[in-house]
């Protein structure tokens, strides 16, 4: 018996979503809706998880200008089992190659995700590019929904489970 693909919720604001159509074996089934938080979840856990994705671009300006509101979208994520934010560049990108038009330093970029982290604990990925985020951002999704079928979710059961 083939197994079913997972069920991603991608929000209706994601502006350049994710298609998820190189994923092997079986590509996910895919809907948009309304999330109240995060740009990805799961169907039937919407509530549970949540994965932002920041291009670089936006990454400067919602951690400039829009960091009231980012925070504020952070605070939301704590009430999830799992959230995380996928930046689609790496930490050397971030650095040594801010977009020409932000006035952000990048060393704020860093220094915002640590404190993030630690503050919120919500999982920060620097991935290098956009096809590398998309599969971070899929693999992050089914490892939540395959540990909630298998009874593995939050540490349960954990020292019997095999990657």
């Amino acid at each position: 018996m083939a197994k079913a693909p997972i069920e991603i919720l991608i929000d209706t604001r994601e502006q350049r979503p994710y298609l998820f159509n190189t994923i092997t074996p079986l590509p996910p089934i895919t809907h948009i809706v309304t999330l109240k938080t995060g740009d990805y979840s799961l169907k039937g856990f919407k509530d549970k998880i949540a994965i932002e994705r920041k291009s670089l671009t936006d990454a400067f300006g919602t951690f400039g200008r829009g960091r009231s509101r980012f925070v504020r979208e952070l605070l939301r994520m704590t009430e999830y089992d799992f959230a995380a934010v996928i930046i689609e560049a790496d930490w050397t990108n971030i650095i040594r190659n801010p977009p020409a038009r932000s006035k952000l330093n990048p060393k704020t970029i860093h220094a915002s995700v640590v404190a993030w982290q630690i503050r919120y604990g919500i999982h920060f990925w620097c991935v290098p590019n956009r096809a590398f985020g998309e599969k971070t951002t899929y693999r992050l999704l089914e490892r939540f929904y395959n540990d909630h079928k298998r009874g593995l979710a939050n540490g349960k059961n954990a020292e019997s489970s095999q990657n």
